[in-house]
């Protein structure tokens, strides 16, 4: 069936496109008698804006985009991402406005999406997740003008609005417990290398190491279940093992404790765990694992809450401080064998 036209509206209702445009898009120049008809008619004909038609008239798409470069395998049993994308929905749903989210292969796809949501107005804001080193998106963004919130860090200089939590104090967290139960040589399975935060774990590792008297190490990964596992395997096949190994994601530490087993590494007997993310994983395994714990589901929720904030007044840059994760001790973590 083809799509209804504003000219088949006008039509049915006898009148003509131009006052069908003006009620559609709630202009004077038609009698609130009239508007009403031709609302209702176009309701009853399934009618809804064409998108270049909606860029040229100004009009809201009542849509927030999201673009996430990162392979769409890795991303599949991320529960982090499923719970963040909870909450941004949940918090976009009260005003009725959906969340568009694509997943690209790159950076430069990325931008490109931006671009060409931009030029359709398919989007009336952006959320950006993952800011890298020098990251090109953000100078791309402020060139469009589309309202952006940036989750998981700050928007960098002319700062974006963001919403974020303090990862280097919550990795120091980590490190500071292992520490008061007698660990000294603790690896850290990080995250993809270019993300900000992985940096910024990795350096507070590195600034507690003098402090603490630690022996660590910081091994980059692209976040998945088959790199943490192979990083796993290759610290506990070394001749000096660390004792403790602290993972960048649940769904890495899952596989970490998974490759202990394997090799017959007691945990926590020779080895403690710890997963930076917490998860129903982390719960359900067995031993339980130690993890940072927050509440995702609102962590969306006030991604959603500022992103609308800056829709109603573009002006506003909003950076959110939100509460830091707060580790949770289950079993897969004790003081080092003798």
């Amino acid at each position: 069936m083809a799509r209804p036209t504003i000219a088949d509206i006008a039509d049915r209702a006898g009148v003509s496109k131009g006052a069908v445009s003006f009620a559609l898009n709630g202009r004077p120049g038609v009698s609130e008698a009239t508007r009403a008809r031709i609302l209702e008619i176009a309701d009853q004909m399934h009618w809804r804006p064409h998108s270049a038609a909606r860029a040229l008239g100004g009009s809201k798409a009542d849509s927030i985009g999201l673009v996430i470069a990162r392979p769409a395998r890795t991303l599949g049993v991320e529960p982090f991402f499923a719970q963040l994308l909870s909450g941004l929905q949940s918090g976009l749903s009260a005003r009725s406005i959906s969340l568009q989210l694509l997943i690209v292969e790159d950076t430069a796809a990325e931008i490109e999406v931006y671009r060409r949501w931009a030029s359709e107005h398919r989007v009336d804001g952006i959320v950006l997740v993952d800011l890298t080193i020098k990251d090109p998106r953000l100078d791309v963004l402020r060139e469009l003008a589309i309202p952006t919130v940036v989750i998981g860090g700050r928007g960098g200089r002319d700062s974006l609005p963001s919403v974020w939590a303090d990862d280097r104090e919550a990795m120091l967290s980590i490190v500071e417990y292992l520490a008061a139960l007698g660990h000294r040589r603790i690896a850290h399975v990080a995250g993809t290398p270019n993300f900000q935060h992985t940096q910024r774990r990795i350096r507070a590792i590195r600034d507690a190491m003098p402090r603490l008297g630690l022996d660590a190490v910081s091994l980059p990964t692209d976040f998945s279940d088959a790199e943490g596992a192979a990083t796993t395997r290759k610290l506990l096949s070394g001749a000096k093992r660390p004792t403790a190994i602290v993972y960048d994601s649940d769904v890495m530490a899952v596989a970490g404790l998974g490759v202990a087993m394997e090799m017959g590494v007691s945990v926590p007997g020779e080895l403690s765990l710890v997963a930076f993310d917490d998860s129903v994983l982390t719960q359900l395994m067995h031993p339980a694992l130690t993890a940072l714990s927050r509440d995702t589901l609102d962590f969306g929720r006030q991604a959603a809450e500022v992103l609308l904030a800056v829709l109603a007044d573009p002006t506003q840059v909003i950076n959110r401080k939100t509460a830091t994760p707060v580790l949770t001790v289950r079993e897969s973590t004790a003081p080092p064998a003798s």
